[in-house]
């Protein structure tokens, strides 16, 4: 087994290949004037399971363009086995016809990772839990959960004046799996309006808790964070209910531009993300805690080996 890393996470890459002892097998990634890429295998990979990790965040396009010539050039150098490992899922949301006349994203991501002869894939908390069915070739969805209950033990964030929050109805299943992690810990889940011209999204009530007034403390849990609007209005609403405590646990920091500033300038204590987005030093900021899947990966090869 080799193990390669594209260009839009070294750092994770890193860390996996530690967890696996395995030294980072190399690629030549030469880029013309143009912007196109010329991709090389530079080790021998003949009759060998190779596993690529790529998560294919913002420049997405970029990363997927990455993410395919490396698969296509293992594959003509004999590799017996191609894994992607993708943390997080470029295109995941546009799975389907919103309006007349769309393109569905994913299904012509899907269509060209399999024409590239890719074996499997691997990714995280997905939008959509049907996404999987879409694929033809082996997909796993792995999660971040498991990791989320952990961390908030050893935070003391479990505490009984706490309760768990999805942002939106979207969420309630993953919230239901993370209170199962707990102990049964109990979990509500916050209504919003979205403003369809503007996109702007306002919280406007917590469904499902008995005693609003009864928690002093909040967790909102989501799949990913990207323009910030859903999580702040989320904690927003919570502080009014005299919840002065609300931190976030969000599996992928797709981050706007602004983001950034946002949360710290929130009233959220902290901010919890995984490394499958490499979020770069200037993007960083106090409130931000970075938990990392690469052991959860490593495992899932390990068990995966042939």
């Amino acid at each position: 087994m080799k193990i390669f890393s594209g260009s839009s996470n070294k750092l994770l890459s890193q860390r996996v290949s530690k967890a696996l002892n395995l030294p980072l097998s190399k690629f030549e990634i030469f880029i013309f004037p143009d912007g196109e890429k010329r991709v090389k295998v530079q080790d021998r990979v003949v009759d060998l399971h190779c596993i690529i990790i790529q998560p294919t965040a913002p420049p997405v396009d970029q990363n997927y363009m990455e993410l395919f010539f490396m698969i296509d050039s293992l594959k003509r150098s004999g590799a017996s086995r191609v894994t992607a490992v993708v943390p997080y899922l470029g295109y995941q949301r546009q799975d389907h016809v919103f309006r007349d006349g769309e393109a569905v994203s994913l299904e012509v991501i899907r269509s060209v990772l399999e024409v590239t002869g890719l074996d499997r894939i691997i990714t995280f908390d997905l939008h959509t839990i049907k996404t999987p069915d879409l694929f033809k070739i082996e997909f796993v969805h792995l999660s971040a959960l498991k990791l989320f209950a952990k961390t908030i033990k050893e935070d003391k964030l479990f505490t009984k004046d706490t309760v768990l929050i999805s942002p939106d109805m979207g969420g309630i299943r993953r919230i239901k799996i993370l209170s199962s992690y707990l102990s049964d810990m109990p979990y509500a889940t916050i209504y919003k309006n979205r403003n369809l011209l503007t996109g702007e999204v306002n919280a406007v009530d917590i469904e499902g808790l008995p005693n609003k007034h009864s928690y002093t403390k909040a967790i909102i849990v989501d799949d990913m964070i990207s323009s910030g609007g859903t999580i702040i209005s989320a904690s927003n609403l919570l502080h009014k209910y005299n919840i002065s405590q609300v931190c976030v646990f969000a599996t992928h920091p797709v981050f706007s531009e602004k983001v950034p500033q946002l949360l710290q300038e929130s009233n959220i204590k902290r901010v919890y993300i995984t490394d499958g987005i490499e979020i770069p030093p200037n993007q960083q900021f106090p409130k931000l805690k970075i938990i990392s899947i690469s052991q959860i990966i490593a495992n899932n090869l390990l068990n995966n080996a042939q």
